[in-house]
């Protein structure tokens, strides 16, 4: 077998990746990464049973077990309550956009930030949109807190989810290290939309939202709750992460009432197939000398300092988007002197890098996609808040993480 082949798939790979597309071909991120995961069997680089070991399933049972969460507490109306009960108790609009950044913020934080953008943003602008605001600012607000407050937890987004995978790091523990930077994350974005939409936010007249009845389902509203408590209590407590959140899913799945059709249309099946090609991928370009060179260039540039490997991570995550930049570094990360540091600090850094541009994650193209026939949000109007705010959080991180 030569080493070129698996070196030339992994690099066509990540340049669709990239680009997004394979051009003047129908074929997208998760298409590419099955296609390149085939690649690595066809060319000999990984038997069967190798490409089998590859995936993570700890990774793949985790988000699926958190889909099944996150669908039923949509599908009972639970995040249109809290949002309704925010809007009827921000009266000013500078307390609206905290309001906004702290939902997206937090419930991002346990419940995957991509998910939070799709419940959150139809509410939000069409909550600006009756109040008769500006909704990009509010917009932005979702797309950005909810990147930031995903920091804080294993279960704020796949890459955290991966990581946690990966390292073994208890759920409290990393909650506690990146708990702190997610909380100074989040009042950097408010101060830093309030800043450049001053205009917006100066005004002090009172906002009147009307009251509007919120059609729930309440049954499985409070049985989805007290599940996802549960899962919580339990994910602190120090059980396995992965197994617990499967358990909340399948037992939310016992219903009477709820159609399991519904349930499986909110599930991002495209996600799963793409880590499960990203696995195999990754696993032949680990049989070839490039793993080495990454390790000698992890101890060239110091990238077992927060610093270094903080802007490393985010250039990379801005390039190829945050979960295949990770997973480059699945292999030399256990070789640094302090690997949990390591991870933590990738953790950090691939997530709030996202915030760069539109393109940096896929919880910011959400927010821009489904609000584009109401609100157009340009690359550069999105780029004025998310540079500065980047800039700004990583710089926060990397003194919080020391």
């Amino acid at each position: 077998m030569s080493s070129l082949a698996p070196i030339l798939i992994f690099a066509a790979t990540y340049l669709v990746l990239a680009v997004g597309r394979l051009p003047f071909f129908r074929v997208d991120r998760t298409g590419a990464a099955i296609i390149g995961a085939a690649l690595m069997l066809a060319s000999g680089t990984l038997t069967a049973q190798e490409a089998y070991n590859a995936i993570n399933y700890d990774t793949i049972m985790l988000l699926f077990g958190m889909m099944i969460v996150v669908a039923n507490l949509r599908l009972s109306g639970f995040f249109t309550v809290i949002s309704e009960w925010v809007v009827e108790h921000a009266h000013r609009p500078i307390l609206l956009l905290v309001g906004i950044v702290l939902v997206a913020g937090v419930f991002s934080a346990f419940f995957v930030n991509d998910t939070m953008c799709l419940v959150l943003t139809p509410l939000v602008l069409e909550i600006a949109t009756s109040l008769r605001r500006r909704p990009v600012p509010y917009l932005l607000a979702v797309a950005m807190a909810s990147n930031i407050g995903s920091v804080a937890t294993i279960t704020g987004n796949p890459q955290n989810m991966m990581i946690g995978s990966f390292s073994r790091i208890p759920y409290r523990t990393f909650a506690a290290s990146l708990a702190p930077v997610a909380a100074a994350g989040l009042l950097l974005t408010v101060a830093v939309l309030a800043l450049l939409y001053r205009d917006e936010f100066r005004a002090s007249n009172e906002l009147r939202a009307p009251h509007r009845a919120v059609r729930v389902n309440r049954v499985l509203l409070w049985k989805s709750v007290a599940v996802t408590l549960a899962m919580i209590v339990f994910f602190f407590a120090g059980w396995p992460v992965p197994e617990v959140a499967l358990i909340a899913g399948a037992l939310l799945l016992i219903t009477r009432r709820v159609k399991p059709e519904k349930v499986y249309r909110e599930i991002d099946w495209s996600l799963l197939v793409l880590f499960v090609g990203l696995f195999i991928v990754i696993a032949g370009l680990e049989k070839t000398a490039v793993a080495a060179g990454l390790f000698d260039a992890a101890a060239r540039f110091h990238l077992e300092r927060t610093a270094p490997m903080s802007a490393f991570a985010a250039l990379l995550s801005n390039l190829v988007s945050n979960v295949p930049a990770m997973l480059v570094f699945k292999g030399f990360v256990p070789r640094l002197p302090d690997a949990a540091h390591a991870w933590l600090t990738l953790a950090m850094s691939s997530t709030l890098a996202g915030n760069l541009t539109i393109l940096g994650s896929v919880a910011n193209l959400i927010v821009v996609e489904r609000a584009r026939r109401e609100v157009r949000i340009t690359f550069w109007e999105y780029a004025r808040a998310g540079v500065p705010l980047t800039v700004l959080s990583l710089a926060a991180g990397v003194w919080i993480l020391g």
